[in-house]
């Protein structure tokens, strides 16, 4: 399973490619699918999400599909699938948590989300993983969901529109084409450096204020 999803996310030029000849227009929802799941599951952060995006887009300016279809259909999928997962954290979270994790823990959480969840929701949409799991703990915070909602909107639009028109307005350049593979991992990679340096800056405090 976890190597047929690499696979996917590592050729998803191909699979699209494959999924637009077999299916067509049908391609739209299979594409909105995705993004909803990738978005809207706890349990599926592993999906390509950046990477689609981007891909869609140069498949956009080859005109094997709309840009501005493709825009549209997934900022909803993304908009609905944080959606979905900020309410199965809000109604299920505390009751799973509460058999691992210390009440304290998610008192901090909703704390945390009252000072900083705002912008936390704009920009988790940027990095793997992290987008999937941050509207799941705004739910078990109990963030406001007004709040939650705007940012949503804003965050999702933004995402999907900035990966989009990147693969459709460089989509059509020869170095982009012969390369797609490459630029795929480096969009991955690229995309997991700012967890990674913030774990190492968390490790790095922790680290500093333990007592000799």
């Amino acid at each position: 399973m976890l190597n047929s999803i690499i696979d996917f996310i590592l050729h998803i030029d191909k699979y699209l490619n494959i999924l637009i000849q077999n299916y067509g227009t049908l391609v739209y929802v299979i594409l909105f699918l995705v993004i909803f799941v990738e978005t809207g599951l706890v349990i599926m952060p592993f999906l390509p999400g950046d990477s689609l995006l981007f891909v869609a887009g140069t498949f956009a300016a080859a005109d094997s599909l709309n840009v501005y279809v493709l825009f549209a259909i997934l900022s909803v999928a993304a908009i609905i699938g944080d959606t979905v997962n900020y309410w199965i954290g809000n109604y299920f979270g505390e009751k799973i948590f509460a058999k691992f994790i210390k009440k304290e823990y998610l008192e901090k959480t909703k704390l945390f989300y009252e000072k900083y969840g705002k912008k936390t929701i704009i920009f988790a949409r940027f990095i793997p993983i992290i987008r999937t799991f941050a509207p799941f703990v705004a739910g078990v915070g109990k963030m406001n969901y007004a709040f939650f909602l705007s940012y949503n909107i804003i965050g999702g639009i933004s995402w999907v529109a900035i990966f989009i028109f990147a693969g459709y307005f460089f989509g059509n350049i020869p170095f982009v084409k012969d390369n797609l593979a490459v630029i795929i991992l480096a969009i991955i990679i690229i995309s997991i450096i700012p967890p990674m340096v913030e774990y190492y800056r968390h490790k790095k405090r922790g680290s500093v204020r333990k007592p000799l």
